[in-house]
């Protein structure tokens, strides 16, 4: 960081050990690390009584517990089909290899790599497309002019739990007659216009590992209301097999276990509770930071629901005084820990470089990812922890600020000094 030393720092006016950022030699805000995400499960005894059930059973598949999941969280998302699956990601390779898919899927560059592994592993090319400056999720605008003659479907991200843009990416694939896929990884619990994720397009595939608010350990869950697309999912979890070991096309070993089921099942007994704390989480957060110069937030549409799965700051520069990654290090030494989510965007990452030439520039996407940060936001972590980060993110911008302010004051004393009195 091109600062003032610590030692400097302490002249400044207003600036004194107690408000001095940790990165700047005061002390930190949190003794304790404060994670940026932490695994809540709402009956631990109860999850270890089934775990000794399901051993003791010697059914550790396709057992009682995953039918039992995937019935659950039919009935919590309201729609026909739901097919439990090893990861999230192996549920996008289901659907599309299940889909019998060809040639291009447009997809966002702004978001996890796996949405375009996905892809690329079932041999389609990802089309990248720009995402809303405002919502930070694919633009229709920027979807429908990366269709062509060669796409086959549109694989849109619901990033950090916030809802897509439904009915203008619907439009687009209606229009140009293609598949719409939604990585849902993220918005499990999320809504828009009164209807859960889950119900939007040919199918929605939520993740179910550490980080995510529905927790599984590992796992994931395709929804969907295409009843064959479901079966197809179904026989392709278990290698293409439809239980003769005739495979009917090349699938994966993609089923999830049963000890992952009963942890599922446990985190789904209390998920409406904790989508309503982060939300009430991210509302003082947004309550507490709006005020601080060169911090904004992604927008939520209104009568959307986002789950906060991630809750994201996207910092200015020019008006904070720091970057993504220099807010980042100063908050590591406060003991907040935090990620850039996304940075590199996919198209920029080296997998994909040989490809991003093809695809064209996203430059809203290079920006926003640039100035990105998300921040700790768990259940249970408090409304306290919220208002110090807040106030540590705060103090951090405008001790940049004024020691920035008071160094070029210094310069343009030298500078006047320097010049010749004309008599």
């Amino acid at each position: 960081m091109d600062l003032l030393r610590a030692e400097q720092a302490r002249t400044l006016h207003g600036i004194t050990q107690t408000n001095l950022p940790a990165a700047f030699g005061g002390v930190p805000m949190f003794d304790e690390r404060v994670p940026l995400a932490n695994p809540s499960v709402a009956d631990p005894e109860s999850v270890g009584a089934d775990v000794t059930k399901i051993l003791a059973s010697g059914m550790l598949t396709n057992g009682s517990y995953v039918r039992r999941l995937e019935q659950e969280a039919a009935e919590y998302l309201g729609v026909r089909n739901c097919v439990a699956v090893s990861s999230c990601t192996a549920g996008l390779m289901l659907i599309m290899r299940a889909s019998e898919l060809s040639g291009d899927v447009v997809v966002p560059s702004f978001t996890f790599a796996a949405t375009a592994h996905a892809v690329q592993w079932n041999g389609l090319r990802p089309v990248f497309a720009e995402v809303s400056p405002e919502s930070l999720t694919l633009s229709a605008d920027s979807a429908r002019a990366a269709c062509g003659v060669r796409t086959s479907a549109i694989l849109a991200t619901h990033v950090y739990g916030n809802p897509c843009d439904i009915e203008g990416l619907t439009e687009v694939a209606r229009s140009n007659g293609i598949r719409l896929f939604f990585d849902a990884a993220h918005a499990f619990g999320s809504i828009h216009n009164g209807d859960h994720a889950g119900n939007f397009g040919d199918a929605e595939v939520f993740s179910l590992s550490p980080t995510k608010v529905l927790v599984a350990a590992e796992g994931g869950i395709i929804a969907t209301n295409d009843d064959m697309l479901a079966e197809r999912c179904r026989i392709g979890r278990d290698y293409g097999n439809p239980g003769d070991y005739n495979c009917l096309f090349v699938g994966l070993n993609a089923r999830m276990s049963e000890l992952h089921a009963a942890v599922a099942l446990n985190s789904l007994s209390d998920l409406e509770d904790r989508i309503l704390e982060r939300n009430d989480l991210a509302s003082l957060y947004r309550h507490q930071l709006e005020p601080v110069r060169g911090i904004s937030f992604p927008v939520i549409a209104p009568g959307d629901r986002s789950t906060y799965k991630d809750l994201t700051i996207q910092i200015d520069e020019s008006e904070y005084g720091l970057d993504a990654d220099g807010l980042a290090d100063a908050l590591r030494a406060e003991g907040v820990e935090s990620r850039r989510y996304y940075s590199p965007p996919v198209h920029a990452m080296k997998a994909y470089r040989t490809m991003a030439s093809t695809n064209g520039r996203l430059a809203s996407t290079e920006a926003i990812s640039r100035g990105v940060l998300s921040i700790p936001l768990w259940t249970g972590m408090g409304a306290e922890r919220v208002r110090l980060i807040s106030h540590s993110i705060s103090r951090i911008g405008t001790f940049v600020r004024l020691a920035r302010s008071q160094r070029e004051a210094s310069a343009r004393r030298l500078v006047t000094a320097a010049i010749p009195t004309i008599s």
